[in-house]
């Protein structure tokens, strides 16, 4: 590698933020908050925010082949990239941020995969009794609200599939 190889940024990289900023901003849709009870707060946030980039990584694993792989993990890097500038923001001390990260990447990764676990599985019960164990750990859980998510869960799952890897590598995806 010569000397200009070492400014030069991932293949994917630009694309993986421009994905998973659509999977923030979806997360970010009201209805979530003030329909299905979602806490309106940091870890609420997070919370929809996991789900929504989890299900486009699930999207972009499944397509078994190195462009779906390499973007799946250009959005995993662009997400945690942005947890790592938003715990900075939020006041966290340099020397906790490193750690608070490999917490947020360890929690991420169990959601993923118990909601690819009840997808893959067909366990709509399953899948809201994960996201109600992740979403609402403070709170009483709204009547009906982990079954609503979960049924959007699913039908995300099916638009996602619906895609292309070949548009998601041009930074095209839909939430809808």
């Amino acid at each position: 590698m010569g000397l200009l190889g070492l400014f030069r940024r991932p293949r994917h990289e630009r694309t993986g933020f421009i994905l998973y900023g659509a999977a923030v901003g979806m997360a970010r849709a009201p209805e979530f908050y003030a329909q299905r009870g979602v806490p309106d707060t940091a870890a609420g946030r997070f919370e929809l925010v996991a789900l929504h980039t989890s299900l486009l990584i699930r999207r972009l694993r499944m397509a078994g082949d190195r462009t779906g792989d390499a973007l799946a993990q250009a959005v995993f890097d662009a997400m945690f990239s942005d947890m790592d500038v938003n715990l900075r923001e939020m006041g966290i001390g340099d020397l906790s941020v490193g750690k608070r990260v490999k917490m947020l990447w360890e929690g991420f990764h169990g959601r993923s995969q118990s909601y690819a676990e009840a997808l893959d599985a067909g366990d709509a019960p399953a899948l809201a009794e994960a996201l109600s164990r992740n979403i609402w750990v403070k709170e009483p859980v709204p009547e009906g609200a982990a079954d609503s998510l979960a049924q959007y869960a699913i039908r995300l799952d099916k638009v996602l599939a619906d895609q292309t890897v070949e548009a998601m590598a041009k930074g095209e995806v839909r939430f809808v």
